[in-house]
Parts: structure tokens; sequence; C-alpha cells
């Protein structure tokens, strides 16, 4: 899991946020499956919450090896969904509702847990991943508030590198006309020319439209997953908020947060892909090397940030570490 989060025209922001901690992993270790339990293998991972590492074992019996990685948060097997999300994703909702453009990933190898952890039940607040609760947030605390809001969401799906709008009922077929990525001269940076936003007004309408696109996602069983995904999911919220200050001036503050399910990494030999199978794994996989260079670019400050290598970067640019 990524999420990273990036101030846009905020310079006394940056100051207490310093760069460094721009992008920020944790790491959530799933439990056995029913297949893995019968097999009866031992376990190769463990975490340690407190000190925030997983220690992984490998080798021959007798000649295992430990290797101990270190990441910002960890959270075990038997985490649950509200543990995860007050760990990480709640502090980062605070930044959107302030007009900071933010995104959080799942990523990860295929059959972990990503899709559970992002989605899981929309409909069960005990069980609801990361998706359902952030916008269940972000509409109960500005309906507290006294401010002015309107909520714009779009829910786009990239799949062999094509861009598909997963608001929009394709009944199977290809849609009529195509999405394309475009510059915004009059804005800035990089917009999904024919992308469908609708305005939302309370929880409801945005359940009962992330439940719309969900269902149109492109997922297919491998020897890895039974319910793989097979493509790049992500859900935007743009907020417009209007408040006015203490001194008696009217505040307009912009913010974004996408939410993205990442496609699973997945090794061609042992998922058992073949003919279109494989030729999804080789665009995932793709993609997902691309993602890799270009984070690894922003952490060390690079000069060149190679966003244009993929529509999946290329479209998240802005928040990944442009305005």
């Amino acid at each position: 899991m990524l999420p990273s989060e990036i101030a846009p025209n905020a310079a006394t922001k940056e100051k207490e946020v310093p760069k460094q901690t721009n992008v920020q992993v944790a790491v959530r270790c799933r439990p056995p499956n029913s297949q893995e339990k019968a097999s009866n293998q031992p376990l190769c991972i463990t975490s340690d919450q407190d000190a925030r590492s997983i220690s992984a074992a490998y080798g021959a019996p007798g000649k295992k090896v430990n290797k101990n990685f270190n990441f910002d948060k960890v959270f075990g097997m038997y985490s649950t969904q509200g543990e995860v999300f007050k760990g990480i994703v709640q502090p980062i909702v605070q930044e959107v509702l302030e007009g900071f453009n933010c995104t959080i990933f799942a990523y990860g190898q295929t059959g972990t847990g990503k899709t559970h952890t992002m989605e899981g039940n929309i409909h069960d607040q005990e069980h609801a991943g990361i998706v359902p609760r952030a916008v269940r947030s972000i509409f109960e605390q500005l309906e507290a508030g006294d401010a002015e809001f309107t909520i714009r969401v779009s829910f786009l799906e990239l799949y062999n590198e094509e861009l598909q709008d997963l608001l929009v009922p394709n009944n199977g077929k290809a849609p009529e006309t195509k999405l394309k990525l475009c510059e915004d001269a009059k804005k800035g940076g990089v917009v999904c020319q024919g992308l469908e936003e609708v305005t939302v007004i309370n929880l409801k309408d945005i359940l009962g439209i992330l439940e719309r696109g969900i269902q149109q996602r492109q997922t297919a069983a491998t020897l890895c997953n039974k319910n793989s995904s097979r493509s790049h999911s992500i859900f935007t919220l743009k907020l417009n908020i209007r408040e006015v200050n203490p001194q008696g001036e009217e505040v307009v503050r912009h913010g974004q947060l996408n939410l993205v399910d990442l496609a699973g990494s997945e090794c061609v030999g042992r998922s058992g892909a073949k003919n279109d199978r494989a030729r999804e794994a080789g665009s995932i996989n793709q993609s997902l090397l691309t993602l890799g260079r270009v984070i690894t670019a922003l952490v060390d400050h690079h000069q060149h940030i190679p966003y244009r290598d993929s529509k999946l970067t290329r479209l998240l640019q802005d928040s990944l570490g442009g305005k």
C-alpha cells in the first residue's frame, strides 16, 4: 500500500511536511488461505507492528535465512479494516479536506488481498474497505461543518493500457468513443477527455456509484487467484469547499483524493496465464514497473520523472509529484 500526498500551492504546509515524508509505504499481511492451510506449509513471513518491520524466512531446512524489512506502517495478518483505515487513511482524508491532492495505492502480487483492503464489503461497516470508509468520513465531516461544498466523483479503469469509464454501462461492448489523456491548457495538468464526473449529494449516491463501477471491472480466474483483478481502477473524489474564515474572508479549497486498486503483479508461469491472460499480465507488470520507477525517481529527487512512460503514471501525475 502506497499512500502519497503532495500539497498544492501551500508554502507554509511545505515547511510542516518535509519532502521525504510525501511518499509513505505501509504493509498489510494477509492470513493463509484454505489452500495454504491444507498444504501445511510453514509461514515464511512474520510481522512486528511495534517495530514496523517484516521478517521473511527463506532457504532449505537447516539453512534458513531471515531478512528484515522496515516500513512506515506494518499491519499483521489479523489486522482489521478499521485499524488499517485509522492508521493510514484517516490522516490523508484530513489533508484532502484542507485542499491537498492525495493518492492511495494498493500494490502487491496477485492474490494478496488488495481489492479486499480497498473495497471490502461496501455495505457492511465492519468489513468495508478503504474506499467506502474514506467517502463516509469525508461526508460526515463536511456535513457536520458550516461550509458549503460540492463533491464530484469518477471511476476509471485502465485495462491493457486502454482507459474505460466504469460509470458508463458497456453491456459487454466496446465504448463508442475512447477516452484520451490530454494537457489542460487553462488549469494545467493532465485530464481524461470524455470521462464522466458525477456530482453527488449524499453517501447513498456515492455508494451506489461505487457498486455500479465495481460490477464492471475486468476480473478473471488464475491459478494464484480465483477472482483476479485484471485492470487498475481509479476512484476519484474532487472536493470544492467554500467557507468564511474568522476574519470574514471567503476561502475556497479544492481537494482531490485518488483511491487506486492496482492489478496484481504476477509470474505468468506460476499463475498459468495463457493467450489473453498472458497479454494482460504483461501489460499489468509493465505499468507497475513504470509506477515503481516514478516513485523511486520522486523519492530520490531526480530531475526527470518518467510520468509519460505509462498512462497510469501520467494520469496521476498531479497527485504523485505535481501541484
